[in-house]
């Protein structure tokens, strides 16, 4: 088992926000994202695979596919669909939050000899 702390060695740059990868492997990847007061990460997209964030520290503004902009801070997880167009910015506080994509078959059989990721009947 390998640990990280997620608020410890906190780096933010200037001008652009900063991403400090903590796992790139072939199926996944995990970036911690630091942004200053005011920094902004421009609209991009999804790849092809889900994509998840989860705010750890600060507040900041997301826009998801709709470009309607929420506030959200500490304990929020954000779910973007693969493809979605988002985009973030930072508000009066450093945002710091944990980006997650997998590229993952979603059939795979479970411990328990079910099947994650399908409804089943």
């Amino acid at each position: 088992m390998k640990s990280k702390q997620l608020l410890d060695d906190l780096e933010f740059h200037d001008p652009v926000p900063f991403a400090q990868p903590l796992l790139v492997d072939q199926h996944s990847r995990i970036l911690r994202w630091m942004l200053k007061p005011g920094q902004q990460i421009g609209e991009h997209q999804v790849p092809d695979f889900p994509f998840y964030v989860v705010v750890i520290k600060g507040r900041g503004m997301f826009a998801g596919a709709d470009g309607h902009e929420r506030e959200f801070g500490p304990e929020s997880l954000l779910i973007f669909e693969p493809g979605e167009t988002h985009t973030v910015r930072a508000l009066d506080e450093a945002l710091v939050f944990i980006s997650f994509l997998q590229s993952v078959d979603s059939m795979r059989p479970d411990r328990t000899g079910g099947e994650i990721g399908r409804d089943h009947e």
